[in-house]
């Protein structure tokens, strides 16, 4: 799979039964529809947080709409967290969220605050799925080249 920023293959981080789509050159993330709440339920347990996520607003931004990684189409701008504001793209068709690099992490320490679990959890478990080396034996990567 192309990341829809850089252009480039992303690779596919498999961390917990998760499998999320990696772009190693900008840090971003794509997960597909149904990863996100897998992610989410999994470190937190609690949908109130996510329920509230998955109906963000759509909203106008001067960000350049970037087209979806699967379908093709031209992603929707959605507020997925206030304080600090993350501006996710996402399909219009359904198949995906993406997450500029370091949004993901912002999405966690306000679902961790929201919902009063403690944040290191999260945390520690992006910085094994996301910035883990390639070698390490807990994850294991694949090219998503197609």
């Amino acid at each position: 799979m192309k990341c829809p920023v850089c252009k480039i293959d992303m690779i596919v981080v498999e961390y917990k039964k998760i499998e999320l789509d990696y772009c190693t050159k900008c840090f971003g993330v794509w997960f597909d529809s149904g990863e996100l709440e897998l992610m989410l339920h999994g470190l937190l347990g609690e949908k109130a947080f996510l329920s509230q996520l998955l109906t963000g607003h759509k909203v106008e931004s001067g960000e350049k709409k970037r087209k979806c990684p699967i379908c093709g189409k031209k992603m929707d701008k959605a507020i997925a967290c206030k304080e600090p504001q993350v501006l996710i793209d996402a399909c219009p068709r359904g198949e995906g969220l993406w997450f500029d690099g370091g949004e993901v992490e912002q999405l966690v320490k306000q679902a961790c605050a929201a919902s009063g679990e403690a944040e290191q959890d999260a945390i520690s478990f992006l910085a094994d799925a996301l910035h883990a080396s390639v070698d390490s034996p807990r994850i294991n990567t694949r090219n998503t080249s197609s």
